[in-house]
């Protein structure tokens, strides 16, 4: 199967370039192995083990729709969780965190194959592979990453302690930078900013938070103060060129806006924080049930206003097919080919 998307991923700099993140990942997992997914206390890290050429597939089926960024399959990789639930050793843990981004790799190096086979044109900085950093809470597997009820019985200390392992193995296995995401409270994004800024200076990230409505994170802080906290921290190491973004995931599209219009309120008008955004479709994952409640929303629908409001990073997350980021890189492609925003993208005529 050849991509449904080609070109050329050269960058031109004059412009606010708009990349194109991948979606769901786990979502579209689901559709690549016969077993259940959403509900298993791994979550997708499982497949790493069990099933690695499902998730090559996976990350295949993003590039091919025109993802510029591709997150590892490491949102609820811990090692605690893999000695517990697969009965692994420690050092075997840490090994199969380090598979994760070897199998995204692949899927890089076999999206290059087909590029290839069809003479299409692509930078070797593209596509880029970055680690998906979860919070605390996901290895809890008890939903508290949705309400961050953690940060009662853990320090900025402790967490940034838990967070190392995984960050450095996934560095030392090759990826581009960190996403750093779904955080549902300020304190956590503040002891994973602070720990990447001090002891991985070279480090390139983006730090995303999970919010329950148009104002709010998951666990009642303000999304405007908590982002600008995190901006503060980062202009105070002077490592703004190292941020690739501060922004939101895994919420509401119709929430976006607002949340970003009230950072915007907020941030001095010469400062311009740059912008992530990759929600879900709107419904709500019912834990007893096991199913996604409500009717979904097209995520392509909200791009604009996105791009408007500073967004430089667009994708999806849970629900969020690779049809639908077809789409959203369409969108994105044709809004820079009209020009009535100052973006470019990855796309090179």
């Amino acid at each position: 199967m050849f991509p449904s998307f080609t070109g050329n991923w050269n960058q031109v700099k004059e412009k606010r370039r708009v990349l194109v993140k991948c979606g769901g990942f786990s979502s579209q997992l689901a559709r690549n192995v016969s077993e259940q997914v959403d509900g298993d206390p791994l979550w997708g890290s499982r497949f790493d083990a069990t099933h690695p050429e499902a998730v090559i597939q996976t990350h295949l089926d993003f590039l091919r729709k025109g993802a510029d960024i591709i997150l590892t399959n490491t949102y609820q990789s811990s090692v605690e969780g893999f000695m517990k639930h697969l009965g692994m050793t420690r050092e075997a843990s840490v090994a199969l965190i380090e598979k994760s981004v070897h199998l995204a790799r692949q899927a890089k190096s076999q999206y290059f194959v087909e590029l290839a086979a069809i003479n299409g044109n692509i930078a070797a900085t593209m596509p880029l592979i970055l680690a998906s950093i979860g919070p605390y809470g996901a290895h809890l597997h008890d939903g508290s990453e949705y309400n961050g009820s953690y940060t009662n019985l853990v320090n900025s200390t402790q967490l940034q302690k838990w967070h190392a392992t995984r960050i450095e193995t996934c560095l030392r296995a090759g990826v581009d930078g960190l996403a750093v995401e779904t955080l549902p409270c300020q304190l956590e994004a503040l002891a994973v900013t602070e720990l990447i800024l001090t002891k991985y200076p070279h480090t390139k990230f983006w730090v995303s938070f999970q919010c329950k409505d148009e104002s709010s994170l998951a666990h009642g802080e303000p999304f405007a103060q908590a982002a600008l906290a995190v901006w503060r921290m980062v202009s105070e190491h002077k490592a703004q060129s190292r941020l690739l973004a501060i922004g939101v995931n895994c919420v509401n599209p119709s929430h976006v806006t607002p949340l970003f219009k009230s950072l915007l309120a907020i941030t001095p008008s010469d400062e311009k924080v740059p912008l992530v955004v990759y929600s879900n479709r709107g419904e709500v994952y019912d834990r007893d049930r096991g199913e996604w409640t409500g009717n979904g929303l097209n995520v392509s629908d909200f791009v604009h206003d996105w791009i408007e409001l500073g967004a430089c990073i667009i994708g999806g997350c849970c629900r969020v097919y690779p049809d639908d980021i077809l789409e959203i890189r369409k969108c994105i492609d044709n809004i820079a080919q009209q020009g009535h925003l100052e973006i470019c993208t990855s796309l090179v005529s």
